[in-house]
């Protein structure tokens, strides 16, 4: 055996060398050395995807800094003849990696093999289309528009993927492919005066730039003569049904259809392998078994090729035109110099050498044991007899903190290092650095720093914790979402929706409109009202108008201009709103004045258990963990609601809950809906408890009765820990003998019976909540204070969103989604929720999809079938699962990655968000086929609901679910039907916000008044333009959205970062946009000071103060005296001023010295 760094390299074309024994980190290990030996070009070709992603992640560690000369050609990640095209992200990579491959000198190049296979464009397509833009070029901006839309970039309103641009006056935003972020151009005439980088999440900029160059955004033309080639060379293929084809008609019409790819031989002038996109000097690194994986993916090609061939509707190209056959491909792959690396140990034989590596002993941290890392320190100090030395590989700054802490505790002492190659060149023995490998090893290595050879050995956390720790996917950069923002930005309006007006009731919105008056352009908000009559409101008046949410939109209750059955309502309203706020208030009052247990924390025992966690936390979620410790810590009983999408780990936020509790001698109940949920939890909870000395029981019907009695005999002593179960846990025979706290999964899946109990419970006990789409009223009580509210909107690593389509039921789409499903090795949920009917639906599908195997499941079998029945789903044992909606908080099943919904339209959004997200649970792009009737047959809710689950693909998207919801079915359900009534009357807007004040008021000792709710804001004209021009902002409701928010600001700092986003996203302030923000200021300094309205034009103006003005009164009438030219008093209450403004500026000036002067003369102001 020889070090790795000794190993034999290829050196010609001809020359083929095999080294073997490359077991866990040795093989990115010797890639990298290889590199480090002798830079150069390297092509590393993979058996598939997951080698692929999981190589390059492990590179990556070893090259650090270096990390840009690791490159991955990705997988389009579709099936052959797919309807489904590849991710923008993924074109874009691939795209990018392409064009640069010609020119590289050196790098590794990581090819799964499917994606080797695959035949090309010619390299000379991306040179052409390609531009370069740099700060100072004279351009033509509309030319620019027509060349960017030549090449495949998409006009959009917001750039926010790959491939797009917008035009905003003279701003281009611009995401070039290939690129991390999109970038912003700024246009002077004809010159381009500066490029920018900016962030797509907030609009800001990152970074100047002198000059960007734009790839095309398609692997393959597109453009006029492409589509002409197409036209040809499908009807040469093709000739008995080319015309009427609808493929053909789109592409003719310059519309490209999904999966289109699988035709890219029509488009392109010519295909080419990889291979001759290369240059000369590459190297190709073979890994692992690439004829037995190559022979797999054409047989299961053909199959799919003879599957599609037999549809008549949609012709295909035959396999050997869109892949490189096995023979070529290997003839291909001889022209090179090759290295072949194994993992298995090689006969010594001429070109095959085995490397020094061994694998690690056995390391595994056990806490039961009196020392838990006593194998690693007996490991340590045999390396160490050896002179040799130790490396440990760790996931995250946060797991590293942690292993040191483990380390320090049995007197290990690690030597953090930035990487790898630090660690090399320094003299300790024992180093930690961050970065994610899979399973190390132990090398024979010849180091710097010592003489002659050393053991050395890469230690992973799997080697130490016998677990996978980490699911990361390199992909778009997940964005944060906060609460905040998710309430703020639940809906848009759109012309005709209904809106409140706090002052004059309900109408439909009608759009915004410019008027002018003596000369002077405004914008303002058009509102309809019963009869036809109309209201224009200036746009700084937009804080008084909300959307309407009550009754179905079409029926909302509009009101008459001038007549007084608006105030009637809202009286009655703010009536009903005093007695809700009470109610509220008492249940508030009785948790905070009835003190509630403080939970002790033991940080070490936590902190052991915490770092039992398999993966990496996303930022929510140790936020959503922060704050549930911080309430079981404090002396109050915790009522905590933790919202995040299905899969998100709201679990994982639960069982840290249950530790705390558990370690302090306190009971904890688990209560979901279902007894398969139930059963899920309870193998969940032992396997994460599997190591301490906790006993978790669960109650359920797939339990006896004998073990029923003996578990509630041991509830009620105390030695059963954690009790899961559904409803039956709030039955009067469950006795706890010290319950401290109650976890409830999924609570509006509750009757009203048991939410009943649950909440006689509140006061005394701490509750955790977890839902994945909170009912309104849950929702509405945490955003008005009275629940704490932790939202879990960030995605896990690795997870992507669901697909959705909804689509009539028809059996070829049926066949497709199944078998494309199967055929990637997955499985299939099919919902039918019809228990009379199931049996012939089984039938149906056994008859269309002969290759799949069926089971059956709904809530009427036998406890135990149904419990066989899904242990063999998650077994695999088949792949197909006809069932009813019992799998709605079912168990949890990677591999099922489609599910199609039958009847989708009987099902609340709410329901059909839980069932879709019983997919999509690994790093596979799932499915979700929502069949329905003909459009004819669905009522107006169902179309709405359709619209809104396909609508809201994005994860974390269960929050906003909730609110769409409440659109849909009406507000009644959110505090019951008594007050379903007033919240129809005045909107579910205002009746939140009236409570809210009705509740504070109530806080504060003080009967609530809705003169309060209508304390009107300063009324300030300057008779100047004062808007957002159109030619500024073109999009109407994005230019509505800053209204909204400009009329909104409650101080300076929330003024300047609008102000600030405007000009980061628009460009400069136009002279109109500067007014408006000037006057949003000075409206804010005169409603601090308590005036009613101001009005300033060319020869002065006039102010009127409110009756509880803060302006010192004897100031005032000092004013007068001193100043009687300008200032003069009219009526009790205004304050009329004689002066020549004639221009903006002055104008400005002189309002803002004066309201300046009266601040420093206030009532009490020294």
């Amino acid at each position: 055996m020889i070090r790795i760094e000794a190993l034999p390299a290829p050196t010609s074309s001809n020359d083929v060398k095999q080294w073997g024994r490359l077991s866990g980190a040795a093989l990115p290990w010797a890639i990298y050395q290889l590199y480090q030996r002798q830079k150069g070009l390297y092509v590393v070709i993979v058996p598939d995807t997951t080698t692929a992603l999981r190589l390059e992640q492990e590179l990556m560690v070893f090259f650090h800094e270096h990390a840009a000369e690791v490159w991955t050609f990705p997988d389009w990640e579709t099936l052959p003849y797919d309807v489904f095209s590849p991710h923008q992200d993924i074109i874009s990579q691939r795209i990018k990696t392409l064009y640069s491959l010609p020119r590289l000198q050196h790098g590794i190049v990581i090819v799964p093999l499917n994606t080797a296979l695959l035949r090309l464009t010619d390299a000379s397509y991306l040179q052409q289309y390609s531009l370069v833009l740099k700060k100072g070029q004279q351009l033509d901006l509309t030319a620019l528009r027509q060349q960017l839309a030549a090449v495949g970039y998409r006009a959009v309103d917001q750039v926010m993927e790959h491939g797009e641009f917008s035009v905003r006056g003279s701003l281009l935003d611009l995401y070039p492919m290939g690129s991390t972020l999109p970038y912003r151009i700024d246009f002077l005439d004809d010159e381009i005066d500066g490029i920018r980088l900016f962030d797509p999440d907030n609009q800001r900029t990152v970074q100047q730039v002198h000059e960007i160059e734009l790839l095309p955004a398609h692997e393959f033309p597109q453009d006029k003569a492409a589509i002409e080639r197409f036209r040809i060379r499908y009807r040469e293929r093709f000739p008995a049904r080319s015309e009427k084809e609808s493929l053909y008609m789109q592409v003719s019409q310059g519309l490209m259809p999904a999966g289109i790819e699988y035709y890219l031989p029509l488009f392109a002038e010519q295909t080419v392998p990889l291979f001759s996109m290369l240059p000369k000097q590459t190297v190709m690194l073979a890994v692992g078994d690439l004829e037995a994986a190559a022979a797999r993916f054409w047989h299961d090609l053909q199959r799919r090729y003879q599957d599609r061939a037999i549809d008549l509707l949609k012709p295909i190209l035959k396999p050997q035109e869109l892949y490189l056959a096995v023979d070529e491909f290997f003839a291909e792959l001889k022209q090179w110099p090759r290295l072949r690396l194994s993992r298995a140990e090689l006969p010594e034989r001429a070109g095959q050498s085995n490397a020094a590596v061994a694998d690690l002993p056995e390391l595994t941290v056990n806490h039961q044991l009196k020392n838990p890392l006593e194998k690693l320190q007996q490991f340590i100090i045999d390396i160490k007899k050896q002179q040799g030395r130790v490396l440990f590989f760790v996931e995250s700054e946060g797991r590293r903190e942690s292993l040191l802490q483990l380390m320090q505790r049995n007197q290990i002492r690690l030597q953090q290092f930035a990487c790898v190659e630090e660690f090399l060149t320094d003299q300790v023995d024992l180093g930690i650095v961050i970065g994610s490998l899979e399973q190390g090893c132990l090398l024979q290595n010849k180091t710097k720093t010592k003489a002659g050879e050393e053991p050395l050995a890469l230690v992973s956390e799997n080697e130490l914790f016998g677990q996978k720790v980490t699911q990361r996917r390199k992909r778009k950069h997940s964005q944060q979402i906060s609460g905040d923002t998710i309430i703020r930005n639940l809906a848009e309006l759109s012309v005709g929706q209904p809106v409140v007006h706090l002052q004059h009731g309900i109408g439909r919105y009608q759009g915004l409109q410019v008027l002018d008056a003596a000369g002077i352009s405004a914008e303002f908000v058009t509102i309809e009202y019963a009869g036809g009559s109309k209201l224009y409101v200036p746009v700084s008046s937009l804080h008084l108008i909300s959307r309407y949410t009550g009754s179905d939109q079409n029926n909302a209750p509009l009101h008459k201009l001038g007549n007084d059955s608006w105030e009637k309502a809202r009286r009655k309203a703010a009536e009903k709103v005093r007695d809700v706020a009470a109610e509220l208030l008492d249940v508030y009052a009785q948790r905070a004045a009835q003190t509630g247990y403080g939970f002790k924390l033991d940080a070490e025992q936590y902190d052991i258990f915490a770092d039992g966690f398999p993966y990496q936390e996303t930022v929510d979620q140790l936020d959503a963990i922060a704050a549930v410790l911080a309430d079981m810590q404090a002396e109050r009983a915790m009522d905590r609601l933790v919202c995040g999408d299905v899969g998100f780990g709201k679990t994982e936020v639960a069982m840290r809950a249950a530790f705390v509790a558990v370690n302090d001698n306190k009971q904890v109940a688990v209560l979901v809906p279902t007894t398969l949920l139930a059963q899920q939890h309870f193998e969940n909870f032992r396997d994460r408890f599997a190591n301490w000395p906790v006993k978790v029981a669960v109650l359920s019907r797939f339990i006896s009765a004998k073990e029923q009695k003996a578990i509630l005999e041991e509830t009620e002593q105390g030695k059963v820990d954690i009790l899961i179960g559904t409803h039956k846990l709030l039955q009067d025979d469950i006795k706890f003998k010290d319950l401290g706290l109650l976890i409830v999964d999924e609570e509006h899946r509750f009757g009203v019976r048991q939410k009943d109990k649950i909440k006689a419970l509140r006061a005394n006990i701490d509750i955790l909540t977890l839902t994945a789409t909170p009912i309104p009223r849950t929702l509405n009580m945490s955003m008005s204070g009275m629940r704490d509210l932790s939202i879990i909107a960030t995605p896990p690593a690795k997870r992507l969103a669901v697909k959705t389509f909804v689509r009539e039921h028809e059996e070829g789409l049926i066949r497709e989604a199944v078998l494309r499903e199967i055929s990637r090795g997955g499985q299939v949920y099919f919902l039918h929720n019809d228990v009379a009917t199931i049996e012939k639906a089984a039938a149906d599908l056994a008859l269309l999809l002969p290759e799949a195997l069926i089971g059956i499941a709904h809530g009427q079998m036998r406890e135990r079938e149904l419990e066989q029945i899904m242990a063999d789903f998650y077994h695999q044992r088949f792949n197909l699962l006809l069932c009813s909606t019992i799998i709605e908080t079912g168990i949890d099943v990677p591999t099922a990655n489609t599910i199609i919904i039958n009847r989708a339209d009987n099902f609340g959004l709410a329901q059909l968000h839980q069932l879709r997200g019983r997919v999509g649970r690994s790093h596979h792009q799932a499915y979700a086929y929502l069949l329905t009737p003909p459009p004819k047959r669905l009522t107006k809710d169902a179309e709405k609901r359709l619209e809104a689950i396909s609508a809201l693909e994005d994860l974390g998207a269960g929050f906003a679910l909730a609110s769409q919801d409440m659109e849909i079915r009406g507000a009644g359900e959110l505090l019951g039907d008594e007050q379903s009534g007033q919240i129809e009357s005045v909107g579910f807007n205002l009746y939140m916000e009236m409570l809210e004040q009705a509740v504070e008021a109530l806080k504060a000792g003080k009967e609530p008044s809705l003169d309060a709710l209508l304390t009107q804001q300063t009324e300030l004209d300057m008779k100047l333009p004062a808007l957002l021009p159109d030619s500024y902002i073109p999009d109407v409701s994005l230019r509505l959205s800053f209204y909204k928010r400009l009329a909104s600001c409650r101080d300076e700092q929330e003024l300047d970062d609008v102000q600030v986003e405007l000009i980061d996203r628009f460009g400069l302030l136009p002279d109109a946009a500067k007014n408006l923000v000037k006057i949003t200021e000075l409206k804010m300094q005169a409603q601090q000071l308590g005036i009613k309205r101001l009005e300033a034009n060319s020869k002065g103006g006039v102010l009127e103060f409110a009756e509880r003005t803060s302006v010192n009164p004897s100031y005032i009438i000092q004013l007068i005296q001193t100043q009687s030219k300008v200032f003069k008093l009219e009526g009790g209450n205004k304050l009329k001023f004689i002066k020549e403004l004639p221009d903006t500026n002055s104008r400005f000036a002189f309002v803002s010295f004066m309201l300046d002067d009266f601040a420093k003369h206030q009532t009490g102001a020294s």
